[in-house]
């Protein structure tokens, strides 16, 4: 239960939070019924709600998204998008818009392009969070298990709890966050998107990094794993900003004098004031829930996960060799290699089927070297808890283990040494 309720706030908190900033400047520059903001914004919306659950269901039922990919991609777009909204935001583009001669007898046209713009910008931001959140269910049954099951309602109510978290500070953000004075709103947005980018060029530089596409520079890499390893630091960037806007939201209203012309107008601006503390207090609580959910229960949560020790195997020159019997059981076995400047390096070896088996390093593209354990005949992720496919050890993509080449040789399996020297800089 609580691992959905933890999962779910640190996938899907940023987004909300963002999204309800953007609505939030969305309906003070057109109202609460302005026309011109609703089908661009709304479309971007359903486009990216319902092209996450499309995706969610290919990753589920076939081999045709690579989630690296689709990440690149979409987090590319999502990057131009946020680029340009900023720019529109602070009407830095829209006279050179004017002057672009196309435009210039399309002013209706050049007038909505930044609400197309934004509708993008919604859309990509939904689209890259929402496949993953629609796939936790798909992992509430595991196989053989039933749903009329104790621990399948727990996960369920863990799963709607976080969703119920998110969704109502979202809310209580975009209350406040209209009720605040334009200017304040749109820097403190501007700032958000900027610590959100941040995040998503990290994570395709640390894409382009593990597939060899730019070169692996000693310090670049430390330091995409140590941002990539405390990625929850951006969302505490993206509260905190965020938590200015009701804050200054209440101290305003403690500075708002009740000076109405008659009792009525009096009684109407003290029920302003009251539901706007209300709100207020909804982000304040929302976001100390969320924190000591990622932290607290979290390591509540993980406290008991430790890797198993490393298994004996025989270093013969420059092989490391392992006996096929050791490995044959289905079983994760975990092996360590002292690399030549004292680092460990651990690799991982499960049999997959009777013909092929599943070696790779104890560590991950994502992750990085907090390793893998077993638990119920499933090979999980430490730090994300995210279950493996284990017929796809040995192959990128996701949080997989870092592929390891072998071979089988005279009753043993053959693992080269300088793989592991290779892979070092991965453990340090």
């Amino acid at each position: 239960m609580l691992r959905y309720l933890i999962q779910v706030i640190e996938n899907l908190l940023i987004t909300g939070i963002l999204t309800a900033l953007l609505w939030a400047v969305l309906v003070q520059k057109t109202g609460d019924r302005g026309e011109r903001r609703k089908p661009p914004a709304l479309w971007g919306c359903a486009a990216g709600t319902g092209g996450a659950l499309i995706i969610a269901v290919l990753r589920r039922t076939t081999a045709l998204i690579n989630r690296g990919f689709f990440n690149l991609w979409i987090l590319s777009f999502a990057i131009v998008f946020g680029i340009l909204y900023i720019l529109f935001l602070w009407e830095v583009l829209q006279k050179p818009l004017r002057k672009i001669p196309f435009l210039q007898k399309r002013l209706s046209l050049a007038e909505a392009i930044p609400g197309y713009v934004n509708a993008l910008f919604l859309g990509a931001l939904l689209f890259y969070a929402l496949p993953t959140i629609f796939l936790y269910p798909t992992e509430f049954v595991l196989a053989g298990e039933s749903i009329f099951s104790t621990d399948f309602l727990f996960k369920l109510i863990g799963y709607a709890a976080g969703l119920l978290v998110v969704i109502l500070t979202a809310l209580a953000l975009y209350k406040t966050g209209k009720a605040l004075s334009p200017r304040r709103l749109k820097i403190l947005l501007t700032a958000a998107i900027l610590v959100n980018l941040c995040g998503q060029v990290i994570v395709i530089v640390q894409f382009l990094l593990a597939r060899r596409m730019i070169p692996m520079i000693r310090w670049v890499f430390r330091f995409i794993v140590a941002a990539v390893n405390n990625q929850i630091v951006f969302l505490y960037c993206l509260m905190g900003i965020s938590f200015l806007l009701p804050l200054a939201l209440f101290i305003a209203g403690l500075k708002t004098p009740v000076s109405g012309k008659n009792p009525a107008e009096n009684r109407k601006i003290r029920a302003v004031l009251k539901i706007n503390r209300r709100w207020c207090l909804t982000v304040a609580a929302g976001f100390v829930f969320s924190v000591l959910a990622v932290t607290v229960v979290k390591a509540y949560t993980e406290r008991g996960v430790e890797l198993s020790p490393a298994e004996p195997m025989t270093i013969a020159g420059e092989e490391i060799l392992i006996p096929i019997p050791q490995v044959e059981d289905g079983r994760l076995h975990r092996f360590a290699y002292n690399a030549s400047d004292g680092t460990e390096v651990r690799f991982i070896v499960i049999k997959k089927n009777e013909i092929a088996y599943g070696v790779g390093l104890d560590a991950c593209d994502i992750c990085g070297a907090t390793g893998y354990y077993e638990r119920k005949g499933q090979v999980i992720c430490r730090l994300c808890d995210v279950v493996m496919n284990i017929s796809t050890i040995g192959f990128k993509g996701g949080c997989n283990p870092v592929p390891l080449a072998y071979s089988l040789r005279s009753g043993n399996m053959v693992v080269e040494i300088a793989n592991l020297e290779n892979e070092k800089v991965r453990f340090k």
